[in-house]
């Protein structure tokens, strides 16, 4: 009997690739939509839209979050 290797599972996109909405990035800051509306009318989290849909980037996320960890450092 010989053992195969398990089928390698479907892979979604890329953390670099993927798309977040509204609502998955209200839970990862634990903020309100408003406020991550304000973010991203403000530019100071990126997205781009899809027809009536919001979407933000994660690496934006990921990117937005560094920031204002630089910041935070530096004051």
């Amino acid at each position: 009997m010989t053992m195969q290797a398990p089928a390698a599972p479907d892979e979604g996109p890329s953390t670099s690739e993927e798309l977040l909405t509204v609502p998955q990035v209200m839970a990862r800051l634990q903020l309100g939509r408003s406020t991550v509306y304000d973010l991203l009318r403000t530019r100071q989290l990126a997205s781009i839209t899809l027809g009536r849909a919001r979407r933000i980037p994660a690496h934006a996320l990921t990117d937005f979050i560094r920031t204002r960890l630089d910041q935070e450092a530096a004051a």
